[in-house]
């Protein structure tokens, strides 16, 4: 049976199966949990990830990344949180709430993310259903050159997924979010505490906004503290 799904799996490296993208196997030898289960074991090849980490690594100032994550409210509802994210300093490009995302709406956020001559050279996303051909022939239409990332392949939007991952341990993990306004105002404060306050290692601890470090003259020196998304975080500065 291995021999039977092995050739099937490196012919679909870039696929990890569910219900609905499961390559034709007209063998009637096995049910699909055993066919996962080989799929899973068949090592991948590791040249496709050697090219799109060149390929990340050599247009970093040129790549915006692009994505979704949800958040539950109050009352069990769910909003969807849409962001840009450049990838040369992780600055937050755009970010706004919705209910009911759609390509239409994503085709406006697109047009107020990227105004004017402001479009980078390469815009990176997931294959979701609100990124569908009219979000790309949109894309192209602003001269980027749109980048999908492979089925069930988060690491290569890792700036972005890292974002996410900031946001929730951050922000929305210590909050319960009432409704889709008071979500866009936490988002709202938090994208300016990310972009001007929150330092990170990538950087060399500097902000995505390039915070300046503070320098001490020598001597004693008084910190100030600001408080920032309502005590969850502070801000620390030398005094004057």
């Amino acid at each position: 049976m291995g021999n039977l799904i092995s050739p099937v799996a490196r012919q679909n490296s870039d696929l990890l199966l569910n219900h609905d993208d499961e390559p034709s196997i007209q063998s009637g030898l096995s049910p699909e949990r055993t066919v996962m289960r080989w799929m899973r074991k068949e090592p991948r090849d590791p040249e496709a990830a050697k090219r799109w980490a060149a390929f990340l690594s050599n247009h970093r100032e040129a790549i915006a990344a692009m994505d979704f994550f949800t958040v539950p409210t109050l009352t069990f509802g769910v909003l969807y949180c849409f962001f840009v994210i450049a990838r040369d300093r992780r600055r937050i490009l755009h970010c706004t709430v919705t209910k009911h995302p759609n390509s239409a709406w994503v085709v406006q956020q697109l047009r107020e993310a990227f105004p004017y001559d402001s479009a980078p050279g390469y815009l990176i996303f997931d294959r979701g259903a609100s990124f569908n051909e009219e979000v790309i022939d949109t894309v192209k239409s602003f001269g980027i050159q749109p980048k999908r990332t492979s089925f069930r392949s988060p690491w290569q939007n890792g700036v972005g997924e890292r974002w996410v991952g900031s946001c929730r341990r951050d922000l929305l993990d210590h909050v319960i979010v009432l409704n889709e306004r008071h979500l866009k105002r936490l988002l709202n404060e938090y994208v300016l505490y990310y972009q001007d306050d929150r330092t990170h290692l990538a950087l060399d601890k500097r902000t995505p906004a390039g915070r300046l470090f503070a320098k001490n003259g020598g001597g004693h020196c008084r910190i100030l503290s600001t408080s920032k998304l309502g005590g969850l975080h502070h801000r620390y500065d030398l005094a004057a």
